[in-house]
């Protein structure tokens, strides 16, 4: 007998069951984050020309507020982890989003903080990127409450 595709199986044109649950289930939260994703991505890429890697090192220094971060602290902090940490902040500092300078007490320490230009990017970005927050994910906040720990224990590992 022939098992019905599920939901997740036809996403992918999968013709055959997957080899287990935890497969299937993995499948699913990855097409799952790639559908959150997208829309705001497009959103970045329209309204300020953002990765979302880059939008993710704002939000970071904005909340920093005028003390900025040191380079690792916000490698440390981000959503999405990247090696090019140095990389990502020169294309921001050439956009004129951050700044750099050398630390006082420690030489060897880069510390970054927002710009204005930055931070008025960000007020520019938040309207459309918080209504994005209850378009995107199509749930009930009882199925939000049930939903985040789940993905909370995930990451935790």
């Amino acid at each position: 007998m022939k098992r019905e595709p599920t939901p997740t199986m036809r996403a992918i044109r999968q013709e055959r069951p997957f080899r287990s649950l935890a497969q299937e289930t993995l499948v699913a939260l990855l097409l799952a984050a790639e559908r959150v994703r997208w829309p705001i991505q497009d959103a970045l890429a329209a309204e300020g020309d953002l990765t979302m890697q880059q939008y993710n090192v704002l939000r970071i220094l904005r909340g920093a507020g005028e003390v900025g971060l040191p380079t690792l602290a916000i490698g440390e902090r981000m959503i999405e982890r990247t090696p090019g940490i140095t990389r990502l902040l020169d294309r921001l500092e050439k956009k004129k989003l951050v700044q750099r300078e050398r630390s006082d007490t420690d030489r060897r320490q880069v510390v970054v903080r927002i710009t204005r230009t930055g931070r008025e990017l960000l007020a520019r970005l938040d309207p459309a990127l918080d209504a994005l927050d209850d378009e995107i994910l199509p749930l009930g906040q009882a199925e939000l409450r049930a939903l985040l720990p789940l993905l909370e224990r995930i990451h935790a590992g």
